[in-house]
Formats: structure tokens, sequence, C-alpha cells
């Protein structure tokens, strides 16, 4: 009996339409792709008008996965009471029906010594064939019709191993958010079925309103991203450009198939992938989109809600109750779901798709400050297994309890990681869940599960609430007459090099004393310490605690500069390293009072709030060296220290750092009057469920605080009372 040569292993197993046949093979085991050929291992579902396997096709000796195959599962076979594939030389079953059998043309000459080709044709499904080369010697008598029993049983003997799933789309993933290879389940989409897959990242410049450090915390994702595909013998793309241009060229030249992305809640998002969409359909391109950047779909949640956004932390647990916990998260992707994925790089790749520098981007990387928060998955998981490692710290976790001033984050900072998908929100849940199980622990919505649903609130809010991100045409906005003070905006936004002044941006014409140089850093211009050093923090270094996001946010808007809170929601997506849509709008809609907390005669002392915490004054020390040497007594009024304190200090307030920009109880008496007639002037207007949540449930702000800033923490009974009896102007 003639066998095989060893350099085909196995039996050739091929899946051709009918009569083309010849010259297809392909291996048991998928050998390299060839472009524009497809290479299935097994047959797939049942076509129509194609009859299933007649019973023999179960028993010993049946081509493997014949039944199941066509049956549509392509499962190895489960033989129904069969026993061991049939050793070679063994008798067929019998009566088996005729298989067909071709003798062909002679074989290729890289198989020296094969003459002749074989093919053996399913009698069921003529394009399923066995081939194989054989010597001229190793003949058949000329009525033999089924495969000699020798080549079914070495294909037989590899049953075990499940054919390689059939590749047949050239698929692009379309990374946006989602910058991870953890549970991301339309990455994994874009994996199966696919011959040759394309990671894509698209720059757009016309929606990329970041600063340079959210800039380089991105490349840093992208690298990170890029290396891991490389691994696994992939590559990320890069291109820059507006997708709606970008995608028919890349269509074309890529002949794509399948395009797959991550589910986007926000509605310019929303715009722009409705308009790829049509574009894909157009090019007859399949489209798969997958859940992954939220707790819960959006879509569910507002159907359960008649289509609205619930309004308050209590009523969006009661709707997610009825959904039950969070999904599991998805597989992380390996090379065994990219295997017989062909990578489609070219030796010009870095040149042609790689992650761009700052420099390329238009920044400049003098501009960036301290490297605190590497981007990228990698980094992110890290950062991740060190909080969960400190159990009784994630149990005992209470939000409000954390200190803004603290002179290294007292919180996760891992809401850069999630606005950017370098983490999954999922992921992260069931972390939590495992650390929680079986002990007592915080609860929502202080906990770190309840910060995780306050950004599932505002997620919701954001997907259904109309002008979201504005005051006008925003139907749970307060309509508020706010003042047009480029000065003001100014000097709460801006930091400057000592001597240069907000108005003039020249040198005064001061002269510095001795010990300050050009090189002093740069400091804030309002005048109030700790109001200058977390906007000097926040510049520099891209996060703030959300108890700072909230004092600074309240000093922009209702507490004293009266300077709408959209203004400040464009200073926190440019400088923020976590500056999510919906929940930067959302936070400032709360803590300007224009929605959600109406509570607008609580407002921030720039003064008391940061004493409550760090009375000593270190945070300002740090963030504004220029005020380093003030006693304790003075660091947070300044302009109150005599003068040879100042002179002492070797700083005079006017000259090297600016008088306050307002005095602080007369602007905030005259607030509340403005605040307290733009409420009546809405009335009883605006629908009960718009209504803010008790104080009990006021957002305590996210794992480290994403985007916006937060409310302030609820006070007890007792101390409101007390409260009440105090200006108002200085609860905070």
């Amino acid at each position: 009996m003639a066998r095989l040569d060893s350099s085909l292993q196995l039996p050739h197993l091929g899946v051709v339409p009918d009569g083309a046949a010849q010259g297809r093979r392909a291996g048991w085991r998928h050998p390299p792709a060839s472009a524009g050929t497809e290479r299935r291992s097994c047959p797939g579902p049942l076509q129509p008008g194609l009859p299933r396997d007649p019973p023999h096709c179960q028993q010993v000796g049946a081509p493997p996965g014949h039944a199941e195959a066509q049956a549509g599962r392509g499962s190895r076979l489960r033989s129904h009471g069969a026993g061991k594939p049939a050793l070679p030389g063994a008798s067929l079953p019998h009566p088996p029906p005729a298989w067909r059998h071709r003798a062909c043309k002679p074989g290729p000459v890289s198989l020296p010594g094969f003459i002749t080709r074989h093919q053996w044709v399913h009698p069921c499904r003529s394009r399923l064939f066995y081939e194989l080369n054989l010597p001229n010697k190793a003949l058949f008598p000329k009525k033999t019709k089924q495969p000699p029993p020798f080549l079914l049983s070495q294909v037989a003997s590899h049953w075990d191993t499940p054919p390689p799933p059939a590749m047949q789309h050239s698929s692009i993933h379309w990374f946006r958010k989602g910058l991870r290879l953890h549970d991301n389940p339309a990455l994994l989409a874009a994996a199966t079925d696919c011959c040759r897959l394309h990671p894509l990242f698209i720059l757009d410049p016309s929606s990329n309103r970041a600063g340079a450090n959210a800039q380089r915390f991105l490349l840093d994702a992208l690298r990170d991203l890029d290396g891991s595909l490389r691994e696994m013998g992939s590559r990320l793309f890069v291109v820059r450009g507006c997708p709606e241009e970008v995608f028919p060229r890349l269509f074309r030249a890529w002949g794509t198939t399948r395009l797959t992305f991550e589910v986007d809640t926000e509605p310019p998002t929303r715009q722009r992938d409705a308009a790829v969409a049509e574009l894909a359909a157009r090019h007859g391109v399949e489209v798969i989109q997958k859940v992954s950047h939220t707790l819960y779909d959006t879509e569910r949640v507002l159907a359960l809600n008649d289509g609205k956004a619930p309004l308050t932390y209590k009523h969006l647990q009661s709707l997610l109750a009825s959904l039950g916990p969070p999904e599991k998260p998805a597989p992380a992707l390996t090379q065994e779901h990219l295997q017989g994925c062909r990578n489609p790089c070219q030796v010009s790749h870095d040149t042609d798709y790689g992650v761009p520098t700052l420099e390329e981007l238009g920044q400049d990387p003098a501009e960036v400050g301290p490297h605190l928060y590497p981007g990228g998955e990698t980094a992110a998981l890290a950062r991740l297994d060190t909080h969960m490692e400190r159990t009784t710290w994630v149990r005992t976790f209470k939000k409000p309890e954390t200190e803004p001033t603290s002179l290294s984050p007292s919180t996760t900072v891992l809401s850069p990681y999630l606005k950017f998908g370098c983490l999954s929100v999922r992921t992260f849940w069931w972390r939590l869940d495992q650390v929680y199980q079986g002990r007592e622990h915080s609860q929502p919505p202080v906990s770190l599960h309840g910060q995780l649903l306050w950004r599932e609130f505002f997620y919701t809010a954001g997907a259904s609430i109309p002008n979201f991100d504005r005051m006008v045409g925003n139907p749970v906005c307060l309509q508020v007459d706010w003042d047009d003070n480029p000065q003001h905006l100014r000097a709460w936004r801006e930091v400057f090099p000592l001597g240069i002044s907000p108005e003039s941006s020249e040198p005064s014409k001061n002269v510095p004393l001795p010990h300050l140089t050009p090189n002093t850093p740069h400091q804030g211009q309002t005048g109030y310490p700790f109001i200058d050093a977390i906007m000097t923090q926040l510049r520099s270094e891209g996060w703030i605690h959300h108890l700072a996001r909230h004092a600074v946010a309240c000093f922009l808007t209702r507490g004293d500069l009266w300077v709408s809170w959209e203004e400040g929601l464009k200073v926190f997506e440019e400088l923020l390293l976590d500056a999510d849509w919906s929940l930067n709008a959302g936070n400032w809609l709360w803590l300007s009072g224009s929605a959600f907390f109406h509570r607008y005669f609580r407002i921030y002392s720039p003064i008391a709030f940061g004493k409550k915490t760090d009375r000593d004054g270190a945070y300002i020390r740090k963030y504004l060296p220029v005020l380093k040497d003030f006693p304790a007594k003075y660091i947070y009024e300044p302009w109150k220290a005599p003068r040879a304190v100042q002179e002492q200090a070797g700083c005079l307030v006017g000259t090297h750092y600016p008088q306050p920009i307002v005095e602080h109880r007369a602007v905030s008496e005259k607030n509340l009057g403005h605040m307290k007639a733009a409420c009546a002037q809405k009335g009883n207007k605006s629908p009960e469920n718009h209504q803010a949540p008790s104080t009990a449930l006021l957002p305590p702000w996210l794992p480290s605080s994403p985007p916006g800033t937060k409310r302030e923490p609820p006070a007890s009974p007792s101390v409101a009372q007390s409260q009440r009896k105090k200006s108002k102007t200085e609860q905070h």
C-alpha cells in the first residue's frame, strides 16, 4: 500500500465550488493563507437544496465532521455508537454510497515522485473532496469509488484536533475609546472568520480639543496597543483625517468586508457612527457594534424609562436592578483568535501607519508636565492590580472622605484609563466584586461600585438629553444670564510666569526679589491661593481631585466670578486627562447649580474649604512655591499679611502674587440673588423627575474622579442645622 509523503502530513481536504476543484487544496491543519483564497477546514452550514449526509457519515470511516458541519455546527464528529476510527487497511462500512473518483493530471513538480493526483468527491456534497498525489504504481481498481482505507484512517486519526474556523472576512476594527485587548467584544468579532485584520485608529483633528498632556496620554495608549498587537503578529494602523473621508479609501484599498467598533453613547459620535455605517453599506461592508464602554447598554436603560434619562441616582439604581448585574468581561484577544489571520503589514508600516509624535500633532513637548500617569492598557491593569491588593482600603472606600489637598492622590486615578478605554469598566466592576465577596464593605453611592454607577448615570443622561453640553436648548438646564467677562475667565483659566499680569501678558515693572528667578514655576492669577494651586496642578499634571474640581467650578460660576459653566467645560475638556464628554458636561451642570443639584445656596469658600484638610497649606506650597515661605496663618489669605511678613516670605502681594480678583463675601451674596431670580423665573416648569437627588445621594464622584467636578459632601442633619445660623456663603 502506498504511503503518504511525510511532507504532506495529512490528506488534503478542500472546499471549492463545483467544477473548480482542480488545483485547490487546503490542509487539515491550516496552512499559511494566500491572498484571495478562501480556506476552510470543513464545510459550512447546510445550503438550501443540498441534502444532509446519509446515516453512514456518522459511522466509522466517514469523513470527519461531515454530519455536524452540514448541520451548521462545524465541530468534530460525535459518532452515535461508533467506535474508534478504522485502522489502516480496515474494511469500510457496508454498503457505502459511491464516492466519485477522479485521477487528474500530473501533480506539482514540488512533490517529487508523485505523478498522479487522485480526488475522491463526497457523494452528497460535490464541494467536499479528498485529494492525494500518489506514485503511478499506487493503482486502485477502476471500479473503486470509495477513498482508500489508509486515507480515511489517517484523516480520522486527527479528529480530536478540531479544524480551524473558516476564514473569509477582511476586517477593520476601529479603535476609538476602547484602546485595549481585554474585554473588547467588537475586536473579537472582527477576528472571527477573518483572513485579514486591520486594527485601525483615526486621528481626527476636527474633533480633538485635548491639550498636550491628554494627547501625550493618548499617544502612550496607542504605542502600548501597537506593542501588544505586535506580540501577536499584528500591528495598529494609525490614519489621520475625518472618518467619513478616510473609510471609503480604506474600504477600497484593503478590500474590506467587515467593520467593527465599540458602541459610543454620545450624540455627536453617534451621528458620526451613523454616517460611517451608511458609507459601509454603500461599499458592501458589514458593520458590527458591541457595547463595552459602559456597564449597561444605555439604550436598554432608557427603554425601561420610556426613553427618558433617570435624573436621580435612586431612579437609576431601580432601573439597573431590573437588569441584574453587569455582564462579565469578554475574553482578551489572544494569538489563538488570530490563527490563520494574515498580517497585512508592509515594510513601510511605521512610516505610513505608525503612531505619531507630539511634535507631529502640533504640540510642543516642552508644554507637557511631569509624566505621572503614563497611558495604555499595560499601565491601567498594573494600576488596577495595585489598588485591588489594598483590600481593606477598597472595602472601606468612601469618596467624600478622600482629601483634595493630598500631595499624592487619595483616590485611584483610574478615570483617565476608563475614559480612553485602556481599562474596561466591567473588568473594574468585577474585580471590585471579588474583593467585596463575603466581606462587609461600603455601599453606593460613596463606594467604588457607587462611583462607577455615577459614571453610568451621566452616560445615560448624556445619551438622551438634547444639547446636554450647553445651556440653550437643554431641557434640564437652568437658564442663567451669565456674565461675559474675558478677564475673569482668563485669570481663572491661565497660569502665568511670575511677574506677568493677565491683563497685559507683559513683564511688570516691579523687580522680583533676588531669590525669584525666571525658572520659577507658573502660578494662577485669581489671587486666591487655593484656587490658583488647583488650576496650576490641573495645567501641569492633567488631573485634580474631584473636590478640587468642585471648588474651582463653583468659584468660576455661581460662587464668585459668575462666568458660564460652558466656558469651564471647555477648559476642562482641554486640560483633563479624563475629560469624558458626558461626565464633564454632567458635572458642570451639577456644580453650577444648573441641573440635578438645586441647592445653589451651598457655596465653596475659596478660603475655608481648603483649610478643612490642609490647615498648614502644604498643597499650596507645592503648587505655588512663590508662597511657600508664608506662615500658615496667611497662606490662604496672603493679602492680609503685614508688609514685613510678605518681605520676609520673599513675595509681595500685588507684585509677585496678585491681589484677589474679587471680594468673595460680597460677590457670593450678589450671585445668590441672581440664582434665586433664575430659579424663580423657571418656577414649576421643570418636570418633577428633573428635581435633584436627596442630600444623601449627591455624587462623591468617580474612582479617580472623571472629567467634571462634583458636588460637596453632604452634611449631617446636626451640622446642617448649625450651618443655617452662619452666613450662607461660608458653609464650605
